[in-house]
């Protein structure tokens, strides 16, 4: 009994294993089979889920082996199935959802020319469902994978932004409710423009602003810096624009959300106490996240009252709002610019403003992009691109300076143009004038 046993566990392991993760072009899930495809590791599940009793139907990725049901991608979520008449299948080197009457709910929708092989659809060990040729496991052979198409969460080495080869957007979009998967109010993208950074969104309102990545972080997110199981990375080159992270410690689940409510957070999972745990969400405050709160020209600082506060060299637009805590108006320069003689004050530990007016040139250092600020009548400030090893790189922003905050620690310097009368002057310990 044993031996036979033990050679049919040999014989047909090799296929049970296919079965448990892949789908091959003969097969299909379907929602009265109850059959899923699981990751190799046992960490994620693709199935047919509905959240509740009397909802519809959807195809998704979640985590297996936690006891709260937690859904990382959604299939069908413009498209749901209304009963429990549907089935996932290959067909004509698609995937396609059908439901009732076999009609096409969802499908990768690709074009294939010179087809070589029958294409296999699987699930791979980080979460991400792909389309290959069955002779191709190389992952730039891929037709088609679900990390191209998040939904409301970013898992580890997937990537959010721009791929110029394919003219992908890669963004997250809510939730609608708890229990309705179906696309929210609420999306986090990136938008390229001069200096690239991210936006919170609620419909076509911007309510927060991540700040471009200065080579450490975004520098108005600092709270990841705190966690050192994860390796961050941005790319912008001539093939993408993207920021991914993985972990070093892959016993650990954390993931990236935009939350049915409009909170853009980072979750761990605990298992001590099986609960996602909120590591930090953003808007993190109501006051100094909340995009422009505190007008052109001027910062937010939570530990000053009140907290919004103009630059050295600039006075509130309207007073009278001003003392009334309205702060949309912002500051205005008590001097105009000559475009001679002016100098700079220098704001330590700042979220930088927004980049939509700014222009960046790497190949340059802070002592050149003083210069260059200088010699542009219309520049207003400056900073460095990246603050590793000292600080390299330029920005230069020629219009209006909103959206920044300052922090206790962290942050980086930025240099705001004054005329030469706001410039303070004082004297250092050898009784010398320094300007």
């Amino acid at each position: 009994t044993f031996l036979l046993v033990f050679v049919v566990m040999i014989l047909f392991l090799p296929a049970l294993s296919i079965y448990i993760n892949t789908l091959s072009s003969t097969e299909s899930l379907t929602i009265s089979s109850n059959r899923t495809l699981v990751s190799p590791g046992d960490v994620f599940e693709l199935g047919f889920f509905r959240t509740t009793s009397s909802s519809p139907w959807y195809l998704g990725i979640w985590y297996k082996q936690l006891s709260e049901r937690t859904y990382v991608w959604v299939a069908n979520r413009g498209n749901p199935l209304p009963n429990s008449i549907g089935s996932l299948k290959i067909s004509g080197n698609n995937l396609v959802l059908l439901g009732h009457s076999n009609k096409s709910v969802w499908s990768t929708n690709l074009t294939r020319e010179n087809e070589r092989s029958p294409v296999v659809a699987e699930l791979l060990a980080n979460g991400n469902f792909v389309m290959r040729d069955s002779n191709n496991n190389d992952a730039s052979g891929f037709l088609w994978q679900s990390f191209d198409y998040p939904t409301d969460t970013l898992l580890p080495e997937m990537k959010l932004g721009y791929d110029h080869k394919t003219g992908l957007n890669r963004f997250l979009n809510s939730w609608r409710s708890l229990n309705d998967p179906s696309s929210g109010n609420y999306s986090y993208r990136l938008e390229t423009r001069r200096f690239p950074e991210f936006y919170l969104w609620s419909g076509v309102f911007i309510l927060y602003r991540s700040g471009p990545w200065n080579g450490i972080r975004f520098s108005g997110i600092l709270e990841d810096q705190k966690l050192s199981y994860m390796v961050y990375n941005f790319t912008e080159n001539s093939e993408e624009v993207a920021y991914t992270f993985r972990m070093t410690n892959n016993s650990m689940y954390t993931r990236l959300t935009v939350s049915f409510s409009g909170d853009f957070e980072r979750q761990t999972w605990n298992p001590s106490i099986g609960m996602w745990n909120r590591f930090w969400a953003f808007p993190l405050d109501s006051q100094c996240d909340a995009y422009t709160a505190c007008g052109p020209y001027s910062y937010c600082d939570v530990t000053t009252s009140p907290i919004c506060n103009c630059i050295q060299g600039f006075n509130p637009s309207n007073v009278e709002q001003w003392d009334l805590r309205s702060w949309f108006g912002g500051c205005i320069r008590r001097t105009r610019l000559s475009c001679s003689g002016d100098g700079f004050t220098r704001m330590k530990n700042m979220k930088l403003p927004e980049t939509t007016m700014a222009i960046v040139d790497r190949s340059i250092g802070v002592k050149e992009c003083k210069e260059r600020c200088l010699s542009d009548c219309n520049c207003t400030a400056f900073a460095n691109a990246d603050i590793r090893n000292g600080g390299t790189g330029c920005v230069i922003w020629t219009g209006e300076l909103i959206d920044m905050r300052n922090y206790v620690a962290d942050g980086q310097d930025l240099y705001v143009r004054l005329a030469a009368a706001d410039l303070v002057t004082k004297r250092n310990a050898n009784w010398k004038i320094i300007s």
